[in-house]
């Protein structure tokens, strides 16, 4: 008779056995043992790094798994060798503001690096010799632009979205970029919000053609580039699918933070101040979504602790078995993607953890947020870690957490003034703004790197 295994190390054995005798392939092996239940319970601290001076808002593996960039408030890109705690290269991005995402590009030799940031630009930095490095703007967004998704396998194609609502598609062989979309409220709700103002872009690894936006309302849409018509003779703005929970449809205080896809094109949307959802191909609403609506959905979260920054949130483990997220509380939750079962709860910042991201091969976490160091988890403890018995919540923060300099929010200001209005603003137009401010000399670069031209070449800190 068959007994139900009690333990992850019951299974770990199992599975030895049934590899020795044949049962169970190698590859195979590699995979279950690599999505170890064991090894997320393990997972603490194996270094920290600390280089920047200003909180960090993007961290990404390259291909290979062995160097992590990260950006930061102090508009610097470090490269980073993240087992042994040195910086291969550190330089000035180039941008005027906030650095919010960088990316290598695939097959790159890890030279070729894309950029977004608070100053609205999108920038192309190339690695020469000798810790050389040109950056040059490629274009730039009306607004903040948050997130970029680079084509799976391509080492030229990528997306931006912005603040604008604009969707923009980048070739690096080509000199100019395509101006696909403006996201739109839907059947003109929202109608203080002229367009809305994207956080998050995804591109299906699967079927490449399918990208999802998401921001400042409660739809994700996915659009499918081609039906694009690249000689601009037809309307491309109508998504293809929409994806919400059915009872936040109609729902005017939420917005979306972070989408991720899985290896197997589900999609992980998560809300401010509600919680995160995963969404198979099946569960999308169609081209025409419902106006109000009520079902059930998977759902992840214990808690509303998403309400203060632009939190994206991740899968992890080699089949995608975990979903990982920061939160406004300090702390990284993983749950089981499958059930979304809480398994693991682990300090992460003293203040908001903003982005968290899966190494490409094995169980290895780098997070990241307002503190100015990053953290690599490993699964190196001795003791399996436990849920702690009570997980205290800080109290709602009301409204979005701005980190800006006084002469940014005098810009923040002025542009309200003009009738543009930024995705953490809810509820009417006229209704009061309210911000957290965070002012810090972290904010001021000390580099000297004011000035940068569109087209720029710098010496950077090499050890590459």
């Amino acid at each position: 008779m068959n007994k139900r295994l009690k333990t992850s190390g019951d299974k770990a054995v199992v599975n030895v056995w049934q590899r020795e005798v044949g049962d169970l392939s190698a590859t195979n092996f590699a995979r279950r043992l690599g999505g170890s239940e064991d090894l997320v319970l393990r997972l603490d601290i194996h270094r920290k790094l600390d280089r920047h001076r200003g909180c960090v808002n993007t961290v990404s593996f390259n291909a290979d798994g062995d160097i992590l960039i990260s950006g930061s408030d102090d508009r610097r890109l470090i490269l980073w060798n993240w087992e042994t705690g040195k910086v291969r290269l550190s330089f000035h991005s180039g941008h005027n503001n906030n650095v919010f995402q960088a990316k290598f590009m695939p097959y790159s030799d890890d030279r070729s690096i894309v950029t977004c940031a608070a100053d609205g630009q999108v920038r192309h930095t190339q690695i020469l010799e000798r810790g050389q490095v040109e950056s040059s703007m490629l274009a730039r967004h009306r607004g903040r632009a948050h997130k970029l998704a680079i084509e799976p396998g391509s080492s030229h194609i990528f997306y931006t979205c912005g603040e604008d609502g604009l969707v923009q598609h980048f070739d690096l062989r080509t000199g100019a970029p395509t101006k696909l979309l403006t996201c739109q409220a839907l059947d003109g709700r929202r109608s203080h919000l002229p367009v809305i103002n994207l956080n998050a872009i995804a591109i299906d690894p699967r079927n490449p053609n399918l990208f999802a936006v998401a921001g400042s309302d409660e739809y994700t849409r996915l659009f499918d580039i081609r039906k694009y018509n690249w000689d601009g003779s037809s309307d491309f703005g109508q998504p293809t699918n929409y994806f919400c929970p059915p009872h936040l449809i109609g729902d005017d205080q939420v917005g979306i933070t972070g989408l991720a896809y899985s290896e197997q094109s589900e999609l992980l949307v998560s809300y401010n101040d509600e919680f995160i959802y995963l969404f198979t191909r099946e569960m999308g609403l169609g081209p025409n979504p419902p106006t109000s609506m009520g079902s059930d959905v998977s759902e992840m979260g214990d808690d509303h602790e998403n309400s203060a920054t632009v939190k994206g949130v991740n899968f992890f483990g080699p089949n995608c078995e975990y979903v990982v997220s920061g939160s406004d509380c300090g702390r990284i939750f993983i749950w089981k993607k499958k059930g979304g079962e809480l398994i693991r709860v682990m300090e992460g910042d003293k203040d908001v953890v903003n982005c968290i991201e899966s190494h490409p091969h094995t169980m290895v976490l780098a997070s990241s947020g307002i503190e100015t160091d990053i953290k690599m988890w490993t699964p190196k403890a001795l003791e399996r870690a436990t849920l702690p018995q009570k997980i205290e919540r800080k109290p709602k923060a009301k409204g979005w957490m701005y980190r800006l300099s006084p002469q940014e929010l005098m810009l923040q200001l002025f542009s309200l003034q003009r009738g543009r209005t930024s995705p953490e603003q809810s509820g009417d137009s006229s209704a009061d703004l309210e911000l957290i401010l965070t002012l810090d000399a972290n904010n001021n670069d000390s580099s000297g790197d004011e000035d940068n031209d569109d087209d720029a070449s710098s010496q950077g800190d090499f050890v590459y």
